[in-house]
């Protein structure tokens, strides 16, 4: 990824049942693919959930906060499925990883 980007990291628990959750999971992931400035997205989701996506600048993740589909998620998300959450917004400047599988 070209650098600067930005990352927003979504920290949650989640309240008991799946309630749809895994099925609206996979559709807000298919609809951020398509959004302009999307780079990529990790996730785990254990005890705690962490989902990181990444995005190319600010106006990229406000136009995704507004999106329609995205909004309705958000809010059944705190109905349904999120006992507490939190979201940062994070420009990474630098990155490294390791992998035994490169050379």
């Amino acid at each position: 990824m070209e650098k600067p980007y930005y990352a927003v990291i979504f920290t949650s628990t989640r309240t008991e049942g799946d309630k749809g959750y895994a099925e609206m999971a996979n559709e807000m992931e298919a609809l951020a693919k398509k959004e302009p400035g999307f780079i990529g997205i990790e996730a785990a989701r254990e005890d705690v959930g962490i989902t990181v996506s990444y995005w190319e600048n600010l106006a990229a993740i406000a136009t995704w906060k507004k999106n329609l589909d995205h909004d309705l998620a958000q809010k059944k998300g705190q109905k349904e499925w999120y006992s507490w959450y939190k979201v940062r917004i994070c420009l990474v400047e630098r990155e490294y990883e390791f992998n035994t599988s490169t050379p």
